[in-house]
């Protein structure tokens, strides 16, 4: 049997802003002391003019990127999830979701996955804090494929995103030809008659572990995946 591909879906994010800093000039990229972790400094190794380390404060970083937004930039801010919907909650919800700016909010290293990183770093909590704020998008990619794919629709959508990534690599589930992002729309990747399994994120991939192992004991199930 061939190795199943993994990447990380933050290297996927930093991948991706690369590839739109080519197409857009009004992409700045922001990050708070973590590029390395958060994998935008090869965006800034490209375009250092574009990119703005504010430091360890996080607060004054969605700031930043709020003003950036009122003068017409696509601002990426990007740090740990616990971090972005947890330290900085309450000026993303007044100065990014009250006013309905243009800026993205990228967060990775969310979920329990980031043993290394230990407790304090671990957040569950960010899509239930992000899903509170009217007009926030919320996009939870599954792979590689899919994070690249969302982090363009977020910069060509208006209004504000909050993209979720993670800190471990994971399989390569969506590399198919009829395979097609779309905003806010679920993806069934497996038809089933005895029962569903809903994930998102990087959930997805033990979803399908684990539905295989309950075909083999016969239960068939479909998986939908919603991000």
């Amino acid at each position: 049997m061939s190795e199943v591909k993994k990447i990380a879906t933050r290297e996927s994010y930093g991948n991706a802003l690369v590839e739109l800093g080519a197409e857009c000039d009004r992409l700045v990229v922001l990050d708070a002391d973590l590029a390395a972790a958060t994998k935008t400094g090869v965006f800034k190794k490209v375009y250092p003019e574009r990119h703005i380390d504010c430091g360890i404060a996080e607060s004054n970083m969605i700031g930043i990127a709020a003003g950036l937004a009122t003068a017409g930039k696509i601002p990426f801010a990007s740090t740990f999830a616990m971090f972005a919907a947890g330290r900085a909650f309450e000026q993303v919800r007044n100065s990014v979701g009250y006013p309905h700016l243009n800026v993205k909010i990228a967060a990775t290293h969310a979920g329990i996955s980031v043993g290394e990183d230990g407790a304090t770093h671990q957040c569950n909590e960010d899509i239930a804090l992000m899903r509170t704020i009217p007009g926030m998008v919320v996009i939870n990619p599954a792979d590689d494929v899919e994070a690249k794919a969302a982090v363009k629709a977020a910069a060509a959508y208006e209004g504000p995103v909050y993209l979720r990534f993670g800190r471990l690599a994971v399989p390569v589930i969506n590399d198919n030809p009829d395979y097609k992002f779309e905003i806010g729309k679920g993806i069934t990747l497996k038809d089933g008659k005895d029962l569903t399994i809903i994930a998102t994120g990087l959930c997805i991939s033990s979803a399908l572990e684990a539905a295989e192992k309950l075909e083999a004991d016969g239960i068939y199930k479909s998986i939908v995946e919603g991000c």
